[in-house]
């Protein structure tokens, strides 16, 4: 038994509302830059619906993940070294900007400058690429609240085998959002697929990154990962992908995503899992044992055995003391009703999700009968509008029985929750029904409908003496600066390719004195900005609101404090 730690997260899908504001401050935040304007680290897909890039999950065309040889040995469904040889400058399984979408702004001068004329001046789009005049076409996510799903709906690649029990009419058909982000996998096909070596795991959390020193931008990595969670930057002409803002990790604040999502769904937390048995259960030859076989991976921070191993393995007794704590663990394996996304494409990706139910409840009710009594609720489960075997292509590779086990958990908590609240006496036959006793019912309920900040994000901040194994670049960190990638020195294969690493090893202190500091590495007033990523919420950092003014006269107690 070989125990590592990684970072994960769960989101409630009953929970999203589709606001995109996590999309919107993950763009200000990391790829609010040239060369990456249509780039989403993370992005809310509204189900059914193509994704973004359109149609990602056809890996029959895309050829991302891992599939298993004749020996049931895994290789990658892109090819192996010959192939990526004899495909390196030419790569022809790259989604093109017509599968992403081609960003745009609006022309507000017009609005200003235009001459005095009959008609309302207006804003033209314009390309964020080129610059010319532009047709908007397609965006991130232009299935939202299913808007043209009656013309397009029926791309949804999950759509193929059960398209017949989805009926594209807006009043009859239930939808859902599924927001995104990288895997962060225990096994990611992005980084074998890399021929530089480039994308690396982190020993010490799991999270995936570039390196962009030694990125050489073969774009073999886009192709390799099924999600599509890897782009290219056309200015720099390196990869980037979601960096689960490890800045704010370590020192134990949740990443922006999370931080902003206004429907509080997103949990993140530390799992301890066997590394000896990663590729063994990546190697399971049914897809529908994938879920329980990554499942089996994790192990129970609780048990003595566990935690010695995890000592002797270098992590840290506070490590070991959150992973017992972690909201991600309880979800995933106490309470079960957390599934893992697409994990047939045996990437055993660390970003789980609880499905829907809302749609039940509003069956039973449009019926007539008492939406909240158990029996009723189990019984509609099968009645979705959206067919569980939709859901069950999504988290289980088309395995029907857990996505009906973990509706009949949710189903089990609401029934047996409406008897705590109305003053009844709560029904312990319930949570026998589903497995459960009425103490972990409580407890399942207290985690994902009341659950407070320290309770949903349990992260214990880096170690000093982890620092050897935190290899970032100072490339990886904020990428906006003057002198990061793209923004000084050229070499054979994009800007900044042929530049030396200002730092070799950077944490999230050494990141925040360096953006702080008048020197080249940023803009002569940047120790007057405010960085919110870095921002954890407390206190009044200098440049935050505007300094103190005394008013005339000799009275200093005169003074305004503008600080709310």
């Amino acid at each position: 038994m070989r125990v590592m730690a990684q970072m994960a997260m769960v989101m409630n899908l009953d929970k999203c509302i589709g606001c995109h504001t996590c999309s919107v401050t993950c763009k200000q935040a990391w790829t609010n830059r040239s060369g990456v304007e249509y780039v989403w680290f993370n992005n809310v897909e509204t189900r059914p619906g193509q994704g973004y890039p359109r149609r990602y999950e056809d890996q029959e065309r895309w050829r991302g993940g891992w599939a298993l040889g004749r020996r049931g040995r895994l290789k990658l469904k892109g090819g192996g070294r010959l192939r990526k040889l004899l495909t390196i400058f030419s790569n022809p399984k790259l989604p093109g900007l017509d599968d992403y979408y081609e960003p745009w702004t609006y022309d507000y001068d017009n609005l200003t400058s235009a001459p005095l004329q009959e008609h309302t001046p207006v804003a033209p789009p314009r390309s964020l690429i080129s610059g010319e005049p532009t047709k908007i076409t397609w965006s991130a996510n232009w299935d939202d609240n299913l808007g043209g799903a009656p013309d397009h709906g029926h791309k949804d690649p999950l759509l193929k085998d059960i398209a017949d029990k989805v009926t594209f009419e807006f009043e009859q058909t239930f939808m859902f959002y599924l927001p995104r982000i990288c895997e962060h996998c225990l096994n990611p096909s992005c980084a074998a697929s890399c021929p530089s070596g480039a994308i690396y795991k982190r020993s010490e959390d799991g999270i995936v990154l570039v390196d962009q020193d030694r990125c050489r931008g073969w774009r073999m990595c886009v192709s390799g990962c099924p999600y599509k969670k890897i782009y290219f930057n056309h200015r720099t002409g390196k990869a980037e992908k979601c960096t689960f803002c490890f800045p704010r990790i370590e020192v134990g604040i949740p990443t922006v995503c999370a931080e902003t999502c206004v429907g509080r769904l997103r949990y993140i937390g530390l799992v301890l899992y066997d590394a000896d048995r990663v590729l063994e259960a990546a190697s399971t030859p049914d897809d529908h044992d994938l879920y329980e076989a990554q499942r089996q991976v994790f192990l129970d921070p609780h048990d003595p055995a566990v935690v010695r191993e995890a000592g002797r393995a270098g992590i840290p007794g506070d490590w070991i003391e959150a992973a017992q704590r972690s909201p991600v663990y309880a979800l995933i394996n106490t309470y079960r009703v957390a599934l893992p996304l697409h994990p047939e494409y045996r990437t055993m990706p660390m970003v789980w999700y609880i499905p829907p139910l809302s749609p039940v409840v509003d069956i039973v009710r449009d019926t007539g009968h008492e939406a909240e009594d158990h029996g009723n609720l189990f019984a509609a489960i099968e009645a979705l509008r959206i067919p569980v075997e939709y859901l069950a292509q999504l988290f289980t590779a088309g395995d029907p029985e857990p996505v009906s086990a973990v509706l009949r958990r949710l189903a089990a908590m609401r029934s047996y929750m409406r008897d705590v609240n109305l003053g009844r006496e709560p029904q312990e036959a319930i949570a026998k029904k589903v497995g459960m006793t009425g103490e972990q019912v409580y407890d399942m309920y207290r985690l994902l409908a009341l659950a407070k900040y320290d309770e949903r994000y349990v992260i214990p901040p880096a170690h000093a003496e982890q620092a050897h194994g935190l290899e970032e670049l100072a490339t990886e960190c904020s990428l906006d600066y003057e002198g990061g990638p793209g923004m000084g020195g050229s070499g054979p294969f994009g800007e900044s390719s042929g530049g030396a690493s200002p730092i070799a090893v950077e944490n999230f202190r050494m990141l925040r004195d360096r953006q702080t500091t008048d020197t080249m590495a940023g803009p002569a007033d940047k120790g007057n900005r405010v960085n919110l990523l870095n921002w954890d919420g407390k206190g009044t950092p200098d440049g935050l609101f505007p300094p103190r003014q005394t008013p005339t006269g000799d009275d200093p107690s005169a003074e305004t404090d503008p600080t709310p």
